[in-house]
């Protein structure tokens, strides 16, 4: 978004008491401003941004399925019903909550970059990776962390998970309103890269609201891969046909990359906020800055601030500056860095860095600390008690532009987050992950499994991790109402790729914060400015820690749906 240099323009809100809630809903129980009530079920529950893709989750684990093979049955599905979010394509993070074991899983599918792309090559063309074309395309890890999951956990033969999305895409499905805006809005960046258009406007267009969408060709890639399994993907055909069209179009990414990636399970790391244990994946991905805005907060009376309250607002803005200026400096592959996350994420180092907020200004230039040392959300959870939180995108949308139109889907462009700045931890080096905006969160308490949830959205997702635990705890908010709140986002923050924040940033708030607090914060120094639609799509799923039931979540800002039985 381009910024603006001062708050354009005012929402009036009814603020009701502390909640700062529009008069959006006439409800009888709860907070107005929530959608609907949770959605509550006793042997599973299945929340995805697409209620065809939650469907066949639910029907996963209706016939005899686990958490594990619902959530690869439903991504298969996102991947073609919601392209401009995700796809095979793009990379893949989870958290697993294993009941057998009774313990945590973290797995790391992110894709690398091309070995025979240089940084020399990179920083000829500019200081900045651009965004679309074959430059910042990576090596896509969705697929074989799909197959790493299910091997690990998965009960349901990979060959009928598939097949749900085999038959959406060989019969059509119906376009939602929501995502025909975002494919539409995709063509101009991307229309011009070679198969493109033969996929997703074969008839001239980007599919219309309601509109049958077919995609044979991801089809039929698709059941490549339930037959040959993840070495179909990465060293079959598709391998092959991937590096003739990068090849053919002035790419770098070969076979050879392809063949040689592999995922990694990592230890989730956790952070306590006031009595609950938020975990994580470290790095390359971004989920401890949310656990540093927490570390932070922590310190403060939040819940006497009052939801609708300059003082709140300010002191949540003024710790993500300073959780993303240590994300600008240190977050990158650790295989490449050693990178301090135990420091990062103490309560030694917050109160370090609590010490640099002013209750009265807004910081215009962020300073990371001296240390040692578009995307779809899902989460499912089945009768036996598992459960997955899980993460998925192309990066920007619809990705790089460059579709291979035999295969049916958009390559990444996660490449673009490297910086090209000598001696960063996140500079481009060949065969290195990029620092990812992709997480899944997951929350225990007491050590038991207590609640599994994300937010997509770039940059979003940190502070919406921070705000959806705020709300419940803080606030005292249920699951859904925590969601469907009103949401804080603080953008121009110090980036992973080499950007300084030196003017303070933009704050942008959704309508249901008062005209009050907006007054107060432009006050104490905020910039204040409006923005459609980047506050993030949140799905979420509780575990009652007393009768074991299931609470499921999906809000309104994306066509998502929560479902159990």
């Amino acid at each position: 978004m381009k910024p603006t240099p001062l708050f354009k323009s005012l929402v009036l809100a009814v603020c009701l008491g502390t909640t700062g809630a529009t008069q959006a809903y006439d409800r009888i129980t709860g907070h107005n401003f929530a959608s609907r009530s949770e959605v509550i079920a006793q042997s599973g529950m299945v929340a995805t941004s697409q209620p065809l893709a939650t469907q066949v989750g639910l029907q996963v684990l209706k016939d005899g399925g686990n958490a594990i093979d619902a959530a690869i049955a439903a991504n298969a599905v996102l991947g073609l019903v919601e392209p401009t979010g995700c796809g095979i394509g793009g990379d893949l993070f989870a958290i697993v909550w294993d009941n057998k074991s009774k313990q945590l899983y973290g797995l790391n599918a992110s894709g690398r970059s091309p070995q025979s792309l240089s940084f020399d090559t990179l920083k000829a063309q500019g200081d900045y990776i651009p965004a679309y074309g074959p430059l910042p395309v990576s090596v896509p890890g969705a697929v074989d962390g799909w197959f790493e999951l299910h091997k690990k956990f998965g009960k349901t033969p990979m060959k009928a998970l598939l097949q749900p999305a085999i038959d959406y895409a060989e019969n059509g499905f119906p376009v939602s309103e929501l995502i025909a805006y975002y494919m539409q809005k995709s063509v101009a960046a991307r229309g011009k890269y070679p198969g493109f258009k033969d996929v997703y406007m074969p008839d001239g267009a980007m599919p219309e609201k309601g509109e049958i969408f077919k995609n044979p060709a991801l089809a039929n890639t698709y059941r490549k891969i339930a037959k040959g399994g993840r070495d179909a993907f990465y060293k079959g055909d598709i391998a092959k046909e991937i590096g003739r069209y990068m090849k053919e179009n002035g790419g770098y990414l070969s076979y050879e990359d392809l063949a040689a990636h592999h995922s990694e399970w990592v230890k989730p790391v956790s952070a306590d906020y006031r009595g609950y244990t938020l975990w994580e994946l470290p790095p390359n991905g971004q989920g401890i800055a949310a656990q540093q805005i927490l570390n932070i907060l922590e310190g403060y009376d939040i819940k006497a601030m009052g939801f609708d309250s300059p003082e709140y607002v300010h002191t949540f803005v003024e710790a993500k500056k300073l959780a993303f200026a240590d994300r600008a400096k240190y977050y990158a592959d650790p295989a490449f860095n050693t990178i301090p996350v135990q420091t990062l994420i103490s309560q030694q180092y917050a109160d370090e860095r609590r010490k640099l907020i002013d209750p009265n200004k807004a910081a215009k230039r962020d300073h990371a600390g001296p240390v040692e040392g578009d995307t779809i959300y899902m989460t499912t959870a089945d009768k036996d008690g598992n459960m997955v939180s899980l993460i998925q995108s192309n990066y920007r949308g619809m990705g790089s532009g460059m579709t291979p139109a035999k295969l049916g889907f958009v390559l990444q462009n996660r490449g673009e987050m490297f910086a090209l700045k000598k001696g960063h931890m996140n500079q481009y080096e060949p065969g290195k992950r990029p620092f990812h905006t992709i997480i899944p969160a997951f929350v225990t308490k007491d050590g038991k499994p207590y609640m599994s949830y994300g937010v997509m959205g770039g940059a979003t997702q940190p502070q919406m991790h921070a705000q959806i635990l705020i709300n419940m705890i803080d606030f005292g908010m249920n699951l859904q109402e925590a969601g469907d709140a009103p949401r804080i986002l603080h953008t121009g923050s110090s980036q992973p790729t080499g950007e300084i924040m030196e003017d303070g940033g933009f704050v942008s708030l959704e309508s249901g914060f008062s005209m009050e607090t907006r007054r107060e914060l432009m006050k104490k120094g905020h910039t204040l400015q409006d923005a459609v639609g980047p506050y993030g799509g949140y799905q979420a799923i509780l575990k009652d820690p007393k009768t074991g039931v299931y609470y499921g979540a999906s809000e309104t800002r994306k066509d998502g749906q929560a479902a159990g039985y």
